[in-house]
């Protein structure tokens, strides 16, 4: 059950980005940067981890939930660490998926040899 929740939540985020696609001028990149921030406002407000609590994966793997997880991240270093917790609680928080991103998207740029959209 738990893999259909997941399924299901994570399909309807990805189906509202293909809607959004389609049927406006939006580009991708405003899209997702769109689905970040929606995520750090969900979170801020608490309203994003029912969710995750709900589907699991399904709401925490999309950018909408590494927005939630920013939010998370600022919420608890702010209550340790006072006015500083604004500044470091995001990126300490999402160090791990950060890290990694660069490191993959480095290792697929050394095996493959990316062109100009001209070649």
């Amino acid at each position: 059950m738990e893999f259909l929740k997941a399924f299901l939540i994570g399909g309807v985020i990805c189906a509202v980005g293909q809607v959004l696609i389609d049927y406006t001028k939006l580009t991708p990149a405003r899209i997702l940067v769109s689905f970040v921030v929606a995520g750090v406002v969900l979170g801020a407000l608490g309203w994003y981890q029912p969710l995750v609590d709900f589907a699991g994966a399904g709401a925490s793997v999309p950018l909408t939930g590494f927005g939630n997880l920013l939010a998370k991240g600022v919420r608890e270093a702010v209550g340790k660490d006072g006015l500083l917790g604004v500044l470091t609680g995001g990126l300490t928080a999402t160090a791990g998926g950060i890290a990694a991103a660069m490191i993959f998207g480095l290792i697929v740029a050394l095996i493959f040899r990316p062109k100009d959209k001209g070649d």
